[in-house]
């Protein structure tokens, strides 16, 4: 007797549809928040070597280990037609040195990297090299790709 009074009325009775026991939940759901998160690492990560490699050569491979930067460097491409690229824009061989002064922040103490395609001749990337040691950077270095095993 005394189990079905307390089962059919007083407090602990039927609860009414709808109405949570408990109250309204609070929490963030974060399943979709991490889907969206990794689309978009695996985005970033095929899209970041596309915007860093500048205009397309065919560079010779060394067994040199690659270059710690902090910075985008100062670059100068030779591709294999001899034409001359400053930062990925075509400049002529006699106004290198006056672009390279308007790119270069830190003056002659600037890093310049010369990346010469396979197929050029020695001789223009020579050139190309001298004048810029000519006009006074002296942090001057060639640029290769690392030997594929």
């Amino acid at each position: 007797m005394g189990a079905s009074v307390g089962a059919s009325g007083g407090k602990g009775g039927r609860r009414k549809r709808g109405v949570p026991r408990y109250g309204a939940m609070a929490e963030i759901n974060m399943t979709p928040f991490i889907d969206v998160m990794l689309v978009l690492l695996i985005i970033f990560m095929v899209a970041a070597p596309l915007l860093a490699t500048g205009v397309p050569i065919d560079l010779p491979q060394t067994s040199a280990g690659t270059l710690n930067i902090d910075q985008k460097p100062i670059s100068v491409a030779i591709d294999e037609k001899g034409e001359v690229f400053l930062m990925d824009q075509p400049v002529a061989v006699g106004d290198l040195v006056t672009k390279l002064q308007a790119a270069a922040k830190s003056g002659f103490d600037e890093r310049i990297y010369v990346r010469g395609a396979r197929a050029v001749n020695y001789g223009r990337v020579a050139e190309v090299m001298s004048t810029i040691t000519a006009a006074g950077y002296k942090k001057v270095a060639l640029v290769t790709e690392q030997e594929r095993k």
